[in-house]
């Protein structure tokens, strides 16, 4: 009789525990949330809009920069006017312009177009053209899906959208375009045959400029438009394709002239079974033939014989010989 109030002690107890670390789990979730949310608001972000996608600390310029630009500062105080022909600068409309102090980017990203203040000594400054920027891709030998070797050739148009990432994401980003334009080109048309390849430029043109803009995102460049130029096949393809073409053409030119010999012979028929049913239409057309003989003034005229008279003169004969047996 002792055990049951034992064991109902017991549950008790292990209720009473649970329920205490359920609460004190709870109070920690609490306390840990502002910290994420602190943490996830303080952790930074990649993109167009996220400090430029420069992979660098918050620090400063420390004091030994701060002591450079001082001195810079006074260099250009001392030595002004004649300071103002290397402090002040000009960028374009179509350009801006990147300012590394210390190796360090100005806040406030690119700067221009107009004209803008630099320190001497203390300031690096690169310009990026924001035009649009043609190249063409060089001739590419690719082997397609079916076997077939083609020289394919394209052009590219891009430009960039954002100069600092243009500067700091990649050391050349026009001519790391023109390398990955290369090899897109041979990737995309290796998957293709020579019949999508020659009928279907326009969708692989804007699937390789889909795959492009995606390659070239993190430069900071933008590709606008690709075309195919031109797609150079082998001297015996372009000779074997030219014969199977030829061939296709006379089978087609051959079965043309035989639906036209057929109608041709039935119209024939039904003339013939017309003309067969009054002799007297025959004669008219021996003389309508003549009528358009005469109209072209020929000088020697054919005249046909009917068939009756050779009839009715070989029956004559036949007779006359027959009596004189």
């Amino acid at each position: 009789m002792k055990t049951v109030p034992e064991s109902e002690a017991l549950l008790s107890e292990r209720r009473a525990m649970t329920e205490q670390v359920s609460r004190t789990r709870r109070s920690d979730r609490i306390e840990q949330s502002p910290v994420m949310t602190s943490k996830q608001h303080e952790r930074p972000t990649t993109g167009f809009g996220s400090e430029y996608d420069i992979r660098n600390s918050q620090e400063g310029l420390g004091p030994c920069g701060w002591v450079l630009v001082v001195i810079s500062y006074i260099m250009c105080a001392l030595t002004f006017p004649f300071s103002l022909c290397v402090t002040v600068k000009v960028v374009q409309e179509y350009e801006r312009a990147v300012i590394m102090r210390l190796g360090r980017i100005l806040s406030g990203g690119a700067k221009g177009p107009g004209l803008f203040f630099v320190l001497p000594c203390v300031d690096s400054i690169i310009k990026v053209d924001l035009r649009t920027v043609t190249f063409d891709v060089p001739p590419q030998e690719i082997l397609t899906r079916d076997s077939v070797t083609v020289s394919v050739d394209a052009v590219v148009y891009f430009r960039i959208f954002n100069p600092i990432i243009s500067v700091t994401n990649v050391e050349n980003s026009r001519y790391s375009t023109q390398l990955l334009a290369a090899t897109t080109l041979r990737n995309i048309l290796g998957t293709k045959t020579l019949q999508e390849i020659l009928c279907d430029r326009e969708n692989i043109s804007h699937s390789m400029q889909v795959h492009l803009d995606e390659g070239t995102d993190p430069w900071g460049v933008k590709v606008e438009r690709v075309e195919i130029k031109d797609v150079r096949l082998p001297v015996n393809m372009q000779r074997s394709m030219a014969a199977e073409a030829e061939a296709a053409r006379e089978a087609r030119a051959k079965v043309i002239a035989a639906e036209g010999e057929q109608k041709a012979s039935r119209s024939l028929k039904e003339a013939a079974d017309v003309i067969n049913e009054s002799p007297i239409a025959l004669q008219l057309r021996y003389l309508q033939t003549l009528t358009h003989i005469s109209a072209e003034k020929n000088s020697t005229i054919v005249f046909p014989i009917p068939v009756e008279l050779l009839k009715l003169m070989k029956t004559r004969n036949e007779i006359h010989v027959t009596n004189d047996l």
